[in-house]
């Protein structure tokens, strides 16, 4: 009987949480289909009729598809390199025995505490004043960002894969890239998969560091037509009417890449951060 109590009350308290989280959502879902008035006058409402013209009004004022396809390019890039790079290098400090190999995984693990508001300036006049205050440099920062991390899951990973498999691959006359890229590489399929969901979520929402280096630059990210968007529209108060529905469009991708490969981000963070 205590345990059917406590298991009720466990079941409970994940159910309130739940329902915590998942309230803004269902609040910006709802009041992305209502007009201005109809938000005012009771947020928690539902639409009195369902209609596409907010949306549609919302993709064209932060001009959807440009920006889209600005955030897709930055965000593959970004992730793609990110994959690539942080799972080499966590590998090489795994199977490099030496200490100066634990003192770069120190390193890495220790920016991660590393706040980017603390070196976000500095940063900033760096990078402009070697050229990069523009979209190659955004995409170098981004992986410079989410390397630490990055590594930090690889390498608990990568210590359990079996060392024997890789050393069959060297007397079968694998290069170093093969070795990796055909061995190795395969078996980090759940920790890539949370990599890039991670990733893919920070880079896609993020608004502070594509405001500070293309700003109001002709192409936008979604989040800085977002902004932009309301600053122009928002002189006479808040445009709801136009604020939910370009908030929903714009997190709808990600949200919905998160929710289809859910199961695999959670696999892939125990496997990189309970097993090494």
């Amino acid at each position: 009987m205590r345990d059917k109590r406590k298991t009720a009350g466990i079941y409970l308290v994940l159910t309130i949480l739940a329902l915590l989280t998942l309230a803004p959502l269902a609040f910006l879902l709802i009041n992305s289909f209502k007009s201005q008035a109809e938000i005012v006058d009771d947020p928690l409402a539902l639409p009195s009729h369902f209609t596409l013209e907010y949306l549609v009004n919302a993709a064209q004022t932060i001009q959807f598809p440009k920006a889209l396809a600005l955030t897709i390019f930055i965000t593959v890039v970004s992730v793609g390199l990110l994959v690539i790079i942080s799972s080499f290098v966590a590998w090489m400090m795994v199977r490099t025995k030496s200490r100066a190999s634990k003192a770069l995984y120190l390193a890495f693990s220790a920016a991660m505490l590393i706040p980017f508001q603390s070196v976000m300036y500095p940063l900033i006049e760096l990078f402009d004043g070697f050229g990069l205050k523009n979209l190659g440099g955004l995409i170098i920062m981004y992986c410079g960002f989410g390397m630490c991390m990055s590594v930090f899951m690889y390498h608990g990973f990568i210590k359990n894969i079996p060392l024997s498999l890789e050393e069959a691959a060297v007397i079968d006359g694998a290069s170093i890239f093969q070795l990796f890229f055909k061995v190795v590489f395969p078996l980090l399929r759940t920790t890539t998969v949370t990599v890039i969901i991670i990733n893919t979520m920070w880079i896609w929402n993020d608004y502070l560091l594509p405001y500070l280096v293309i700003g109001n630059a002709e192409n936008k990210t979604l989040t800085l037509e977002l902004y932009y968007a309301k600053q122009i529209v928002s002189q006479y108060g808040n445009p709801w009417e136009l604020i939910f529905p370009a908030v929903l469009i714009s997190i709808l991708p990600v949200v919905v890449l998160f929710l289809l490969l859910q199961k695999q981000v959670m696999t892939g963070m125990t496997d990189g951060a309970v097993k090494g």
